[in-house]
């Protein structure tokens, strides 16, 4: 587990100091630290963040904002090759279908490829294609009680 440090505080900073760093279409909060500012991009959680910081070799208990530029450029590059350093179980798409490789998406990819598989189970009116079409609980969830639409919950009375 990382570390959560306090906050540096506003005299600590200096004037290189990024407040909000820019990485996967993503903005990263520079206050945090670096392991857990990692995890607000779509597709890097904890365990993924902390393993780009040690192929990067950054201390993930540190500010984000403290990277300088070329340090943020290698955290990028790091985030883009994630895949090819992980083992398979820490990738988010093992035997993609197009490509039949593992791949770890991060950012939109992973919004568009989501939305890609479930259009396609659509199409082909598989049943948990008919179940997201119709707008049901698809993993086997109950859905007698739970997870209801609508304005009226629970039991009406009659008057």
């Amino acid at each position: 587990m990382v570390n959560e440090m306090a906050r540096p505080k506003e005299d600590e900073l200096g004037d290189d100091f990024s407040y909000i760093l820019r990485m996967a279409d993503t903005d990263m909060d520079g206050l945090k630290p670096l392991a857990s500012a990692l995890t607000s991009i779509k597709g890097v959680g904890h365990r993924t963040a902390i393993q780009i910081c040690k192929n990067t070799g950054f201390d993930p208990a540190r500010a984000a904002g403290f990277l300088t530029v070329e340090d943020q450029e290698r955290l990028r590059e790091s985030i883009d090759s994630y895949a090819f350093g992980a083992p398979a179980w820490m990738l988010n798409r093992e035997r993609d279908l197009e490509s039949g490789d593992d791949l770890h998406l991060v950012g939109q990819q992973v919004k568009f490829t989501l939305k890609d598989d479930i259009t396609r189970l659509r199409t082909i009116k598989c049943y948990r294609g008919v179940r997201h079409a119709s707008g049901n609980k698809v993993r086997g969830q109950r859905g007698r009680s739970n997870g209801r639409g609508g304005l009226t919950l629970g039991v009406s009375r009659k008057k």
